[in-house]
């Protein structure tokens, strides 16, 4: 698909709603994908008369990071782009992995959103990105919800995250900054085979096409039943709901403790996104032990990265921690 100022402005005009004079930031690491989708959202504020401000994490992780970040507001600024870098505390910077490193960026991110009145962060996940995430999840035994890999929106600390080239492949980004003549940076992690994405990224690119087709197909046909599934697990969760408020969910238990494991893991998720406004939930290894304590009959108390499970004769009571 083409990529343009205009087909980008359509498509997202098409799949969201944004305020009169929306405020975005747009998450930019300085690399060919967050420059296109840059300029793009610029021509879109520019458009819709609204605000925009680049938002670069300077993660601490290699030794010119800060000079990186420093180069990109400066090639920025004179682009009349407005431009905050964002430095993430030493004290979060231990293990130096690509996890540690996402939860930093949008801590940041949404923080500073929450701070300054930015409803919306753009990032620039594209096509081959999406592609990825579901090799690298499928090798890890995702099951469906998680094998649908990346979604164009979703919620993180109530502030609203947009990906709007997740129908764009890299060669259309690559192409629009060449187009444009704009610049950018590599990040040398990229290719570091060390790390379980660039290893994955370089079999794609070494791999025939037939089997990049066959790939393809069974990430399409994911994509495609995921909403029967995820549409299954609300019909559930829903018909066994007892009790609901904003910081309490109540389920019973009878029903809940006989599903199978995937179905009780995706019900739990539900729960634990609801009650904590973002699209991020548990792992499934900590999720898999209170399903078997709940088999079990035999726990009071459980708690699942922040969410407090409490059993009360036959019912699950869901809340936060404060609660």
């Amino acid at each position: 698909m083409k990529l343009t100022n205009k087909e980008f402005i359509k498509n997202i005009e098409k799949k969201y709603i944004f305020e009169k004079n929306p405020s975005v930031a747009v998450a930019v690491s300085g690399g060919p994908d967050s420059m296109s989708l840059l300029f793009l959202a610029n021509a879109f504020i520019k458009y819709k008369k609204g605000n925009l401000i680049a938002l670069i994490v300077d993660h601490r992780i290699r030794k010119n990071s800060k000079e990186e970040a420093k180069f990109i507001s400066a090639y920025l600024d004179k682009n009349n782009i407005n431009s905050q870098i964002l430095t993430v505390n030493k004290d979060k910077v231990s293990k130096k992995n690509m996890n540690e490193a996402r939860d930093n960026r949008y801590n940041l991110l949404t923080d500073y959103c929450i701070k300054n009145n930015f409803l919306h962060v753009f990032i620039a996940h594209h096509k081959n990105d999406n592609l990825e995430t579901f090799l690298n999840r499928k090798i890890a035994g995702s099951d469906f919800y998680g094998l649908k890999s990346m979604s164009e929106f979703s919620l993180y600390n109530k502030v609203c995250i947009i990906r709007p080239l997740l129908n764009f492949s890299k060669d259309a980004l690559l192409n629009y900054n060449k187009k444009n003549k704009i610049e950018y940076i590599n990040d040398p992690s990229n290719f570091n085979l060390n790390y379980s994405r660039p290893t994955i990224r370089n079999f794609l690119k070494k791999s025939d096409q037939k089997t990049i087709k066959e790939i393809n197909k069974d990430f399409e046909n994911i994509l495609f039943y995921s909403p029967y599934f995820i549409q299954m697990i609300l019909e559930i969760l829903l018909k066994n709901i007892v009790h609901v408020e904003s910081k309490q969910i109540v389920v019973s238990l009878h029903n809940i403790k006989n599903l199978n494991e995937i179905t009780s893991e995706n019900i739990i998720r539900r729960i634990y996104q609801f009650l904590f406004y973002q699209s991020n939930a548990p792992r499934s290894k900590k999720t898999r032990i209170l399903i078997s304590e709940m088999k079990k009959l035999n726990f009071n108390i459980f708690n699942l990265k922040g969410m407090i499970v409490k059993k009360n004769d036959n019912f699950l009571t869901f809340s936060k921690k404060s609660v």
